[in-house]
Formats: structure tokens, C-alpha cells, sequence
């Protein structure tokens, strides 16, 4: 029997992370969340299954990256599959956001992301795997709100991260795409949701006039995790409902 390939998916414990694990899970892979939530996360591995393993890991820290590789290749195996989902935003007034905040954003969203893809990298191509990696961007890689200046920036360079990595790891037929939401139904829509200004303005920027679930996020995941898109690498597709395209609102 063929064994199962590793999937890691951080940010694991809730939302777009917990539904890329699904839908990965779905497809045959075995599931390793991390998060910084250790008792989520735990949770999390728990409602997936007992297939499923759990480390709690802060991304924003290179050790903790570089030790929770060691643990998951020293108690199951190589991953084959690394999902970069990890992200914070810290909002603020761009004239009061301290540099502190500011870097601690990079930190987890894009450093984080960069370490995760190279160290996974590292083990695919010396155990001879041709694997997958998929990084979370967003619409803010290619558009900007003033208040999270700092996760804008991140998910710009996410999207030339996934570029580079792209080219980088293609001698070993390692593919690397990435996956940008829209306005997604997660916890930091739970203030959106509760305004109906705040949704009327969403909406007039969303042709499909509705917000997305982690699930559809997750989906197109799978799909670049998956044989499907062998022949797909450098690419970031964005899920937003059509906002990227608009030039108007109504």
C-alpha cells in the first residue's frame, strides 16, 4: 500500500487553516497542523481525526520553525506538502503603528512563511520528494488598506516569495503557488459581519455580492497541493469573488 504523503498546514487550529487540512485530508494526505495556539490546535487535530498530529509552534519564531521540522520528521516522516498559512495583522493608524508591530507581522506572515518553504524544501529535495508548497497571500498583495500596512506589505512579498521559490525549487519539481482570499467568513470578519455599513461596503466591492468560506479557500488549496496542478508553479490565484478585476465600486 502506497503510504500516505505528510501535509502540514500552520495556522491549523481554526478558519482557512483548519479548512485547508480538510480538504486536504479528503484527498488522502496525513495531516499535521502547527499553531500558536497549543490548545486549539490540539482540538483541531482531534475533530480531523486520529490520523491527525498537532505541535504547537509560534512562526514568528526561526527556532521554533527549524524544531518543529525536527519533531514532525523524527515522529512521522518528511512532509510533502507545506501549507503557509500562519498570518497576523496587528491594525492600526499607519502615523502610530510602532516598529515592534510592524515587524512582527513580517515576522510570522512573510519570514516565517520563507523559512517554513526553505526548510521544508531542504528535506523534499534530500529525500528525493516532489512536493508542494502553498503559501497564503491575499487581495491585499495587490491592493491596500492604510490600517494594516504591515500585512499588505507581507502579502506583496508573499507574492514575490512564492515567485522566487517557484523558480528555485522547479530542478526538483517542487511546485510553489500561492492562494489569495478575498473577504473570507473567519474570525476577522466577525466585526464586518455584525455591521451592515461595514457589509454594504464589502459587498459593493464583490461582483458575487456574498463573502467566501474557508472551505472554497481551502478547495483551491487542495488543488495546488494535488497532482491536478503538476503542471501549475509560480502562480497566485486569487478567491475573492471577483474583487481583484473591479475599477468601480456600486
Amino acid at each position: 500500500m502506497t503510504e500516505k504523503p505528510i501535509a502540514l498546514i500552520t495556522g491549523g487550529a481554526q478558519g482557512i487553516g483548519f479548512a485547508c487540512a480538510e480538504a486536504i485530508a479528503e484527498d488522502g494526505a496525513r495531516i499535521v497542523l502547527a499553531d500558536v495556539n497549543e490548545d486549539g490546535v490540539n482540538a483541531a487535530a482531534a475533530k480531523l481525526g486520529e490520523d491527525t498530529a498537532a505541535y504547537a509552534c509560534d512562526m514568528g519564531e526561526p527556532d521554533q520553525i527549524e524544531s518543529l521540522f525536527g519533531k514532525i520528521e523524527s515522529d512521522i516522516g518528511n512532509v510533502s506538502v507545506l501549507v503557509n498559512n500562519a498570518g497576523i495583522a496587528l491594525p492600526a493608524d499607519f502615523l502610530e503603528v510602532s516598529h515592534a508591530d510592524f515587524q512582527k507581522v513580517l515576522n510570522v506572515n512573510l519570514t516565517g512563511s520563507f523559512l517554513a518553504t526553505q526548510r521544508a524544501a531542504k528535506s523534499m529535495i534530500a529525500a528525493g520528494i516532489e512536493g508542494a508548497i502553498v503559501n497564503m497571500s491575499s487581495v491585499n498583495a495587490q491592493v491596500a488598506i492604510p490600517s494594516i500596512a504591515a500585512y499588505c506589505a507581507s502579502k506583496g512579498g508573499i507574492m514575490q516569495l512564492t515567485k522566487a521559490a517557484a523558480l528555485a525549487l522547479a530542478p526538483h519539481n517542487i511546485r510553489v503557488n500561492a492562494v489569495g482570499p478575498g473577504s473570507i467568513d473567519t474570525d476577522m470578519m466577525a466585526a464586518v459581519n455584525a455591521n451592515p455599513e461595514a457589509m454594504a461596503m464589502v459587498m459593493s466591492r464583490t461582483p458575487l455580492k456574498r463573502i467566501g468560506s474557508p472551505r472554497e479557500i481551502g478547495d483551491v488549496v487542495a488543488f495546488l497541493a494535488s497532482s491536478k496542478a503538476s503542471y501549475v508553479t509560480g502562480e497566485t490565484i486569487y478567491v475573492d469573488g471577483g474583487r481583484i478585476g473591479m475599477n468601480y465600486t456600486c
